[in-house]
Parts: structure tokens; sequence; C-alpha cells
């Protein structure tokens, strides 16, 4: 009897990672474990050692469905993750292909395209819906300039809370910097990705995905 498709489910929405289960479960495959936080999935995954890691980009922390697939990339290269998303933003879909995600999905799925995702993944292939699959080829062939394109991490990580409204000596004391040196990466990030005004800085990144509206 062929073995089951051992899959880690991770979203911080109780009813959503339910749903899922059941409608993995209904396609024979094995839910080995539920992990609501980033933390969680990280130390599930690497006890659990599940086939493929279904993962929800957002959760309502610090850490996010990227920086948990870094995680278990960095421990476990041969790692098969699909990614869920709320949202479809070309600049998170390019992101998760890049990292190595091996599907993507919205959160609004037919079921039966989650099961084939998995499936697929696990054979070590890559399972993007048409519509994702276009916007994909086409961010391929055009590049994007995207706050993620252009910025390092630190300066990144310094732009998402400009967007989200901190100052610079909010910035500074939560990165443990000078504020000089806050204001320094600020003014050469705004000049990197010609936006200067709060607003506009808010409206970049919520465009591709950094922030919610």
């Amino acid at each position: 009897m062929e073995r089951k498709i051992r899959v880690l489910l991770a979203d911080d929405h109780p009813i959503v990672m339910t749903g899922f289960a059941m409608s993995l479960e209904s396609h024979g495959m094995e839910v080995a474990g539920q992990a609501r936080t980033p933390a969680d999935a990280i130390a599930q995954f690497g006890a659990l050692q599940p086939d493929v890691l279904v993962l929800d980009i957002r959760f309502g922390e610090e850490l996010t469905g990227l920086d948990v697939a870094k995680q278990v990339l960095a421990q476990a290269p041969a790692a098969k993750i699909v990614f869920l998303s709320q949202f479809d933003q070309d600049s998170l879909i390019k992101e998760t292909y890049r990292l190595g995600g091996r599907a993507f999905l919205t959160k609004d799925c037919d079921p039966a395209d989650l099961a084939a995702a998995v499936r697929r993944a696990h054979e070590g292939g890559l399972y993007f819906p048409p519509q994702i699959a276009e916007r994909l080829a086409q961010l391929s062939v055009q590049g994007e300039q995207s706050p993620q394109s252009q910025l390092d991490e630190r300066a990144l990580e310094i732009f998402t809370l400009m967007a989200e409204g901190w100052t610079n000596a909010e910035i500074a004391e939560k990165l443990d910097v000078s504020t000089k040196t806050i204001s320094n990466i600020s003014q050469a990030v705004k000049e990197k990705l010609g936006v200067h005004r709060p607003a506009l800085i808010t409206r970049l990144a919520v465009k591709h995905g950094l922030i919610e509206p």
C-alpha cells in the first residue's frame, strides 16, 4: 500500500487550518501536524520531517511565512514548501518562487488545487495556477522595481518600519543602533526608491505586500 504524503500545516487561523486539514485528508493525505506560530512551524518541521510544508505567508507576528521558509530551507535545502496567501501581489509570488517554494496558492483556492499542489511538490515539481504562472513569467521577463529587489535585508526592514509609521528614533531604539545611522539609511532608501513622502512610502509597501492595507 502506497504511503500517504505527510503534510505539516502552518497558519494562524484555526478555522482555515482545520478546513485545509479536512480537505487534504479527504484526498488521501496525512496531516502530521498543525502549527499556529512561525516558531512552532520551524520546530514542528524539524521534529516531524513532513514530506510537504503548507505555509501561510502572513502570521500576526514579527516573523512571516517567508522568514519560516528561509530558516527551514537553510536547515533542509530539499524541503518542499507550498505557500498560501490571502493576497496575490506580484512581489509575493516572485519572492516565494525565488526562495524555492514549490507552489503558490491563494486561500480561496479550490481544495482540489491545494491537494494537487501538495502532490506535485512531493514529486519534486512546481504548481502554479495558470493566472499566477502567467504573471510569474511576465515578472521574469520584465523584471520589477520592488523594494525587495532593490534593498538589502536591513534596509528593507527599515523601509517596512518607516511604512508602518515608525519614527527614526523609534526604529533606532528597536534595532539598537544610533538615530543618525537610521537617518542615513532611511534617506538612502528614499533616494533609491524615489519616494519621500510618508504616504507614498506606505503605499509602496502595501503595493508590494510588505504591510497590510
